[in-house]
């Protein structure tokens, strides 16, 4: 794939996509993104999921009654002023003691943040992501929000949950509840990958 055609595709500027062709290369042969609805498929889920290929880590920085209504288990009005606004200490509670990750006071929360444009979130996913991948990511989180890192971070997700098998029989409503756990953001999910497949096509 060319640069050129992944803005198009993608709808993004041209210098943003050489940023990323590389990664994306890398990233139609490790999920055998082998038909142009497959690509589209990929491309329009990782762009809704990182507003356009923008954002590369969770965005962390919630007020106290966003606290409580996003983690209702892990904050109430109580606590939830001494963690407003500071997300490390929101990652550390909120990702405590789950997914692989220690405890509150490890800080494993933070540092194993969600990044990557499909948002591989926990020591364990990062631990995952460094096996099928032969790349340390758990010494080296942060090498997960480059445009490289999340690329394949998002490929080996989409091999893993093998999410091809959704694309193949037109279950868009079932990919987008395995990235995604629900049907956020549906429409334009399919705008985006409508738009990607008529440029590939």
């Amino acid at each position: 794939m060319e640069a050129q055609q992944l803005a198009n595709a993608a709808n993004i500027d041209l210098e943003h996509a050489e940023h990323l062709i590389d990664g994306i290369n890398s990233a139609i042969q490790q999920a055998d993104l082998s038909t142009p609805e497959r690509l589209a498929a990929f491309i329009a889920q990782c762009a809704h999921e990182s507003g356009g290929f923008k954002f590369l880590e969770e965005n962390l920085n919630y007020k106290a009654e966003s606290l409580c209504k996003v983690w209702p288990s892990h904050f109430n009005s109580e606590i939830a002023n001494e963690y407003a606004h500071n997300p490390e200490k929101i990652a550390s509670r909120a990702y405590a003691n789950r997914m692989g990750n220690g405890d509150e006071e490890s800080k494993d929360g933070w540092m194993y943040r969600g990044r990557g444009f499909l948002q591989t979130t926990g020591k364990k996913g990062y631990e995952e992501l460094s096996d099928a991948t032969q790349i340390d990511f758990v010494s080296n989180p942060d090498a997960v929000a480059t445009p490289e890192g999340a690329c394949v971070s998002a490929a080996v997700y989409w091999e893993k949950h093998r999410l091809n098998r959704f694309v193949d029989s037109n279950e868009f409503v079932g990919l987008t509840k395995a990235i995604n756990g629900g049907t956020i953001g549906l429409d334009d999910r399919m705008a985006r990958y409508n738009h990607a497949l008529s440029v590939l096509s």
